[in-house]
């Protein structure tokens, strides 16, 4: 069974109120305050109370921040990030949260990520949102996340770039391969680029047909709207035993065949793609004309990242075409997992097989990391960590 954080974007999402919602759900308000000192921002306070939003209950957050640089490059928010205590699957799942907004920038602008200065996504409120909401659906237990059709809102709104269309060009971006829906009229911007990084990096889908619920959340929008509210709720739950076939997906593959490229950029692009939301890259080696020896590229990802993924391809390879299929994927239920080996911790990637039984296999990088530091053979440590995973 599956332990499900059901987004259900009614009146839009942003990271605000993300972070609410999950106080609906549980979480700690003391984990919260003490967020920013984990960051390093040891003078911003956070503010928690219980409000109103038409006739709903919901949590509101916000920050009281001292003056602050105007936004900040994506390298000082990653390190910002690394450096605190969180959790190894926290800074990565955070990390390219804050990749898939300065991609999305850097499209809209015309300019790599890393020269991407993040206005309103580099403010310390933003930076708190994501990291806050991310970590905390992991201390709720979450294993994954689903996303219902988003309210986007109406009409413009004002950035840094000046007067912008709801929603913004970022925004409607990174909400490529959702469901949307513009409206209601008269409610201005309902999805920040904050809340669709969030899904973007978050989502593996819309809401499953069945699900049981255990606790639901309301986290409350800065916008009081008469006669309605202006909320998002999170349903906690548990998912529902399936049939055999129930992971099945439809998928894009894209495809194409290179021989003049050496084979550490080919390993480069591959690693770019993963960053910017391939679910797998994989470099075949091929017999190409007059026998030269080539390399096939092939990326597997979802159908509304393809025509972006297709970009990319043709950008950043010598690649002249790109073919596309579409493809049916039967993925095995997946989790990841922390024991303790010698002190350490260890992640556990853990599949579920078809007749329930589980499968685990330790991160090799934890592996490595912990065999330098004892002595130990990486082998004895993957043993320990696959021993400590059965005893869960």
């Amino acid at each position: 069974m599956t332990r499900l954080a059901i987004l259900d974007p009614f009146s839009g999402i942003a990271g605000d109120m993300t972070l609410g919602a999950l106080l609906g759900l549980g979480l700690d308000p003391e984990w919260l305050r003490a967020l920013p000192a984990r960051l390093g921002l040891a003078d911003v306070r956070v503010d928690i109370r219980e409000v109103l939003r038409g006739e709903l209950v919901c949590w509101k957050v916000e920050f009281e921040i001292p003056p602050q640089p105007h936004g900040r490059h994506i390298a000082e928010i990653r390190e910002m990030v690394a450096r605190t205590d969180a959790p190894a699957a926290v800074k990565a799942k955070a990390d390219a949260t804050f990749r898939a907004i300065a991609t999305a920038e850097g499209e809209i602008h015309g300019m790599p990520p890393e020269q991407v200065h993040l206005h309103e996504v580099g403010a310390v409120d933003a930076i708190l949102d994501v990291v806050g909401s991310i970590w905390g659906l992991a201390l709720l237990g979450v294993d994954e996340v689903r996303c219902g059709a988003l309210r986007t809102g109406d009409g413009t709104v004002r950035a840094a770039h000046g007067l912008l269309p709801v929603p913004a060009p970022a925004t409607l971006k990174l909400l490529e391969g959702h469901v949307v829906r513009p409206g209601p009229e008269g409610a201005g911007e309902l999805v920040t680029p904050t809340g669709a990084a969030l899904v973007r990096v978050l989502s593996a889908g819309p809401p499953p047909a069945e699900y049981i619920p255990i606790a639901s959340g309301y986290g409350a929008g800065t916008r009081d709207f008469p006669g309605r509210a202006n909320a998002l709720r999170i349903v906690l739950a548990d998912s529902v035993d399936a049939p055999r076939d129930a992971g099945r997906e439809s998928l894009a593959m894209l495809a194409s065949d290179v021989d003049d490229m050496s084979p550490e950029y080919l390993a480069a692009f591959a690693d770019r793609a993963r960053e910017d939301g391939a679910l797998d890259v994989v470099l075949l080696p091929v017999t190409m004309k007059k026998g030269r020896a080539g390399t096939r590229i092939e990326i597997l990802c979802r159908p509304g990242d393809a025509a972006r993924l297709e970009g990319l391809l043709l950008a950043e390879t010598s690649a002249i075409g790109v073919r596309r299929s579409d493809v049916s994927r039967l993925a095995l239920p997946r989790r990841e997992v922390a024991v303790t080996v010698l002190g350490e911790s260890v992640r556990v990637k853990e599949v579920t097989l078809p007749d329930g039984s589980t499968r685990g296999k330790p991160e090799f990088d934890d592996v490595q990391r912990i065999a330098l530091a004892t002595g130990r053979r990486p082998l004895d440590i993957y043993h320990l960590a696959r021993e400590a995973a059965e005893r869960r």
